[in-house]
């Protein structure tokens, strides 16, 4: 139990020697790309893009209410294959609508397409910019606090990923 209690107090100690030691920076990667007038463009292109999307995908909207609504209004009137072909064209519609929204806005659609494509390089910029200010000042870890804390860079002397592998490998052998 002493030897346990020793090794933690001895681990602890360890970690908070390194960690006094290392060099850590934040930066708001927000305000960055509001500065940068490249960033602005790409995010006013992208802006104008959505706008179009959602326009069509109102106009796509209205005439299917519309179109709703005459039915509403004719059902009682309308021969049982007239309802079913009026529903049926209602539930196209309505699927359309689905597929655009998808489409456009869905997790792999075409606006998270055309962000990855318009701001990549940007952010290929950002993070070069980063390491080479983390080499050159000796940072060994830079956040990003906009919005969730993101580890943008890592100084690799403090990778303790294949040390905590061998030795979970090794571990009971």
């Amino acid at each position: 139990m002493k030897r346990l209690l020793l090794g933690a107090l001895l681990v602890g100690t360890t970690a908070t020697c390194a960690l006094a030691q290392s060099k850590i920076g934040h930066i708001n990667s927000e305000a960055i790309f509001q500065a940068l007038p490249e960033a602005q463009d790409a995010q006013s292109s992208l802006d104008a893009m959505v706008a179009q999307w959602e326009a069509e995908l109102t106009k796509m909207q209205s005439d299917w209410k519309k179109k709703l609504d005459d039915y509403d209004k004719k059902k009682l009137i309308l021969t049982d294959d007239a309802r079913a072909e009026a529903e049926k064209e209602l539930r196209g519609l309505d699927q359309g609508i689905v597929d655009f929204r998808n489409k456009k806005f869905g997790p792999n659609g075409e606006l998270f397409q055309k962000q990855n494509e318009v701001m990549k390089p940007i952010q290929n910029k950002l993070f070069q910019v980063l390491q080479e200010i983390a080499q050159e000042d000796g940072y060994d870890y830079i956040f990003d606090q906009s919005g969730e804390i993101l580890l943008l860079y890592a100084n690799e002397k403090n990778d303790l990923t294949q040390t905590v592998l061998s030795r979970m490998q090794s571990f009971g052998k």
